[in-house]
């Protein structure tokens, strides 16, 4: 049985240069992305799927200190918990950073289909 692999379209919208095909991400890429992507959402953001999102922008805004971390954190697990089947999440972590004005968070979770931990970071920042 060949193992499963998870694609999808790459957001940026560029084309394969030898297909001419919108061109797509591939495994761990592709889900990186997609993690990426529910944090930065918002509830009420996506039609008729109200719930889905990390819901995190409100509380960038707050005083960056150890409570809004782990709300933060905890709000990150519990959207991937809730909307990312393809991942195993095996910690979070939230660190702030005020001179930039943002939080950097960590990400180390696992394929379904792998073995291997993956991590990945991403740096949330305050958008006006």
């Amino acid at each position: 049985m060949a193992a499963v692999q998870f694609r999808d379209l790459n957001i940026s919208f560029n084309r394969h240069p030898v297909t001419g095909k919108v061109s797509t991400l591939k495994d761990e890429d592709a889900v990186k992305r997609a993690l990426k992507t529910l944090i930065l959402t918002n509830h009420y953001e996506r039609p008729y799927k109200h719930l889905v999102g990390g819901n995190i922008a409100g509380k960038l805004f707050e005083n960056m200190d150890d409570l809004t971390e782990f709300q933060v954190q905890k709000d990150i697990e519990q959207a991937i918990a809730n909307y990312e089947p393809r991942v195993e999440l095996y910690n979070v972590f939230v660190n702030a950073d005020e001179d930039r004005n943002g939080l950097n968070v960590k990400l180390v979770f696992r394929l379904v289909n792998q073995t291997d931990p993956i991590e990945t970071n991403i740096f949330l920042e305050r958008v006006r």
